[in-house]
């Protein structure tokens, strides 16, 4: 079951794993609903294996909205480990600063109808101590909209992810299938079919086989469903 947004306008974009696409789903995300009229912005609270060319994902968002957003709103805070956000930040001699996301998230907020903010990892990655991405999200009170992989594995990652966000109370925006790992096989296909029976209406996206650099489409998302949760 979906649950309307009582506050936050946007979703929090997780996933059930990393490399499962939440890059590729949230930008076009940002673009179907800026196509829609809709003032979105697109935020990396947290982004790890930052290298000299910045952070990559927060760039692909900011550029996704129109590219005038600060940086440091984006993405408040970066680490050069590409590991889970407390694992890079204790390498540096650093804990992730939540009072500097939340203070760059009401700064977007306050200039954008809907804040699409994606995650790092999976839901349950370790953010700091005694703290993960859930709490993330609780604290900036988004939705979630899980992104799942359509290769063999997905059925019991895509599970234990949904029964993760029931047990702690947060509310479920849908889910959205992408298919980063490209073409797949027979016996993958048959998965992917039990896996849409399995989600019935909490499914409200799939982002077909795409070639490197190409965008996904907006027909990718059940827009219509997503906009009625925004309110």
């Amino acid at each position: 079951m979906t649950h309307a947004i009582a506050a936050g306008r946007g979703f929090f974009v997780t996933g059930t794993d990393t490399g499962v696409g939440k890059t590729l789903v949230s930008t076009a995300l940002v673009r179907a609903l800026r196509a829609r009229g809709i003032d979105a912005a697109g935020m990396k609270p947290v982004e790890t294996g930052v290298g000299p060319a910045g952070p990559l994902d927060a760039l692909a968002l900011r550029e996704a909205a129109g590219g005038a957003d600060p940086l440091e709103d984006v993405c408040p805070e970066r680490f050069a480990l590409p590991a889970a956000p407390s694992v890079a930040a204790e390498e540096e001699g650093r804990t992730v600063d939540l009072g500097r996301i939340r203070a760059a998230f009401e700064r977007l907020r306050a200039r954008h109808a809907c804040v699409i903010a994606e995650g790092a990892g999976g839901l349950l990655v370790p953010l700091a101590p005694g703290l993960d991405m859930a709490d993330l999200a609780r604290d900036l009170g988004l939705p979630l909209l899980v992104v799942t992989r359509a290769a063999l594995g997905t059925i019991n990652h895509t599970r234990l992810t949904l029964e993760a966000i029931a047990a702690r109370g947060l509310a479920l925006a849908g889910v959205v299938i992408s298919h980063a790992g490209g073409p797949l096989s027979a016996a993958d296909a048959r998965n992917l079919e039990a896996l849409r029976r399995l989600l019935g209406p909490r499914l409200v996206g799939e982002v077909p086989p795409l070639a490197r650099g190409v965008p996904a489409p907006a027909d990718a998302f059940a827009l219509e469903r997503l906009l009625a949760l925004l309110g």
